[in-house]
């Protein structure tokens, strides 16, 4: 339940005066509850088999939860379904999960057996404390939890967590299963020892576990690594390094389709594009902030510009140059280059500007986390009274565009500051406006917004757009930031119509987020088979024999005249062949020509769901492929072409 807008154990007791909310087990609040208390169970388990094994921390994620383990041994397969089974039991007992407040020194007492819960003890309430750790420790009172058998009453295990938790081990029911082992470093710093991840997943019935895995399977099928090899795409040679990664030729072609597509749009709608460096001696990044509040994410320094003498003495000293982790210090000094007239603003710059961040190799994957990648990235530089209308069109926009790819299910997130005040800088004045005009932007915009207190930046509010794909998963895409703190930190100015100097304020705009990661998005989304406009092969010319090749490459060659992306497939292979090869390569139009097609000039169409369309006049068939790629449609089958 929720009292007073606090969840707590149904156990806990309420008075007349409190506020009362029940919480069900399939809101966002009840599942996390089911899965941490799921992540309770995997812990007994483990120490029931491995008595000797170190409880790290047991938090719930999205789609299920995960427990970090300490142990000399690494987990097997074969201990995975040990763990099942012994959670299948305690699962059945019943056993009861009791709240118990502590003391730090009883916690430590209790706990002496268990170094990490001992470091997140000491850690309570800091900014240290590793991710997830939240779930055991926070700034109020410390707690433990019992498992108490419901027969004897007697305290079977216990763990230091916040809670809450569901009444009892029977409620978790039968909708869980582990899913894989996986190595993490405590606190989430390789300088830590590293240990053994398991993660699981819960739902409220068995039905809704079986779903979840059937769109696991579907995921896997569409896992843009997979499908990136397969389609020749991309790769991360390890030549290279890991998270660093090369673009081939047709994956290429898609890439700088997104791009071109993006940067028309941009430039339509009022933006310039600028270009900045990689790199940028250290007191750019202290300037911004970067190298206090980033510079774990950042890649170690580079010296330069040191001079020495024949003896090899040092006569002048270098100084650290950093690879840039964001593009946005770069744009402000385009601003601040010369002197700002309110007649300037908005002032929109954009740049496909790659960045680095020396993220841990075990978070990278794929395309969607690396260490080197390019934001499709946008500053804006607005007057107070300019900030509802420009975001009210940075959000139209940002819809729009994403609409050209494809995606149609949009959602908002509003973040906002609580009432932490040490928490946040800036006037309250700022706050309340900003705050405002970005709800009524989201609120205009029809979509569901959900407010977030607590989750904006420490100096402004801002508004996350997330899509639904085509197999239901929910991606973060596009931001909306609002931020008078660089212009402050940089002393940004603009002359505005009275004749005083006035402080602008800025607003950070990524559209795709990072080109790699949208891309992985997209290629997951379509599974492959992307729509004809950003096909790297549009369309592919198969003879039913070799003497047609002459009269179907005529049209090949009117096509590639008109900027179709079109190949004729000149292969020994028997025509069956070709066709189940380019079907496999995700081309979405095949032109095939036989006798009857070269007697009447025509040609017969073929789909990528093996659907046909046969003695099309090649005049109406190079019509409707251009009016294909014009209109971004997706053509899957022959009444898509229709």
């Amino acid at each position: 339940m929720r009292v007073n807008g606090e969840l707590k154990d149904l156990a806990a007791t309420v008075g007349q005066a409190d506020a009362v909310e029940p919480v069900s087990i399939e809101s966002p609040e009840g599942l996390s509850i089911l899965r941490h208390s799921t992540a309770h169970v995997l812990a007994q388990a483990v120490q029931r088999i491995k008595p000797q094994t170190d409880l790290g921390i047991g938090p719930p994620i999205t789609d299920g939860f995960y427990y970090d383990f300490g142990t000399e041994q690494p987990f097997t397969p074969e201990d995975l379904k040990a763990i099942e089974k012994e959670m299948q039991r305690i699962v059945r007992d019943g056993q009861r999960f009791v709240r118990r407040v502590v003391t730090d020194d009883e916690a430590r007492v209790e706990l002496a057996h268990e170094p990490f819960k001992l470091e997140l003890i000491g850690l309570k309430g800091g900014k240290e404390a590793a991710e997830g750790a939240n779930v055991e420790v926070g700034a109020g009172e410390l707690t433990i939890y019992d498992n108490v058998d419901p027969r004897s009453g007697e305290t079977v295990w216990k763990d230091l967590c916040r809670g809450p938790h569901v009444p009892s081990t029977r409620m978790i029911g039968n909708g869980w299963a582990l899913q894989r082992i996986a190595g993490a470093y405590w606190r989430g710093s390789e300088k830590n020892p590293q240990l053994q991840r398991i993660y699981g997943t819960a739902w409220p019935t068995k039905d809704e576990l079986r779903a979840y895995q059937q769109r696991l399977e579907e995921a896997a099928k569409r896992d843009h690594r997979r499908l990136g090899k397969e389609l020749d795409l991309f790769s991360f040679p390890d030549e290279i390094g890991s998270g660093l990664s090369v673009w081939h030729p047709r994956g290429g072609i898609v890439r700088g389709e997104m791009e071109q597509h993006a940067r028309r749009r941009h430039v339509k709608a009022g933006y310039s594009y600028v270009y900045t460096p990689h790199i940028s001696k250290e007191d750019l990044f202290l300037t911004s902030n970067h190298l206090v509040t980033y510079k774990d994410g950042m890649f170690p320094p580079i010296v330069m510009d040191e001079e020495r003498d024949a003896e090899g003495n040092i006569t002048k000293q270098g100084q650290d140059y950093y690879l840039k982790p964001m593009n946005c210090p770069m744009h402000i000094l385009i601003y601040k280059e010369r002197a700002r007239s309110y007649r300037d603003l908005p002032l929109r710059l954009a740049e496909n500007g790659t960045v680095y961040r020396n993220e841990l190799s075990g978070a990278l994957h794929g395309l969607t986390r690396v260490r080197g990648f390019t934001q499709d990235d946008s500053h804006l530089f607005v007057t107070p009274d300019q900030l509802e209308a420009e975001v009210t069109k940075v959000l139209e926009f940002v819809i729009s565009m994403l609409r050209d790819f494809g995606l149609t299910e949009f959602e908002l997130e509003l973040s906002m500051r609580d009432d932490e005040k040490d928490k946040w800088i800036g006037s309250d004045e700022f706050w309340e406006y900003s705050t405002d005009a970005l709800r009524k932007v989201a609120v205009a915009s029809g979509l569901k917004l959900t407010e977030v207190p607590g989750e904006a930046a420490f100096y402004g509010p801002k508004i996350d757009l997330k899509t639904t794909d085509a197999i239901g998963r929910v991606w973060q895409l596009s931001t909306v930031q609002v931020d008078p703190n660089l212009p402050e930190r940089f002393d940004l100015e603009f002359t505005d119509s009275d004749g005083q100097k006035k402080r602008p304020i800025m607003i950070h705009r990524a559209l795709f987020g990072s080109i790699e990661r949208f891309f992985a998005i997209l290629l997951e989304h379509y599974a492959g088979a992307f729509p004809v406009w950003l096909s790297p092969v549009q369309v592919v010319g198969i003879p039913v024999a070799e003497e047609y090749a002459d009269y179907l490459g005529g049209v090949i060659e009117r096509l590639k005249g008109e900027g179709v992306r079109a190949e004729l497939d000149h292969s020994a292979d028997r025509m069956q062949k070709k066709i189940r090869t380019h079907t496999t390569q995700k081309v979405p139009l095949q032109l095939i020509a036989g006798e009857q097609d070269r007697t009447a000039g025509t040609v017969s169409f073929r789909f990528r769901d093996g659907s046909q369309e046969n003695g099309v006049p090649v005049d109406a068939a190079v019509q409707r492929i251009l009016d294909a790629i014009s209109s971004h449609a997706l053509v899957d089958t022959a009444e898509d072409l229709a």
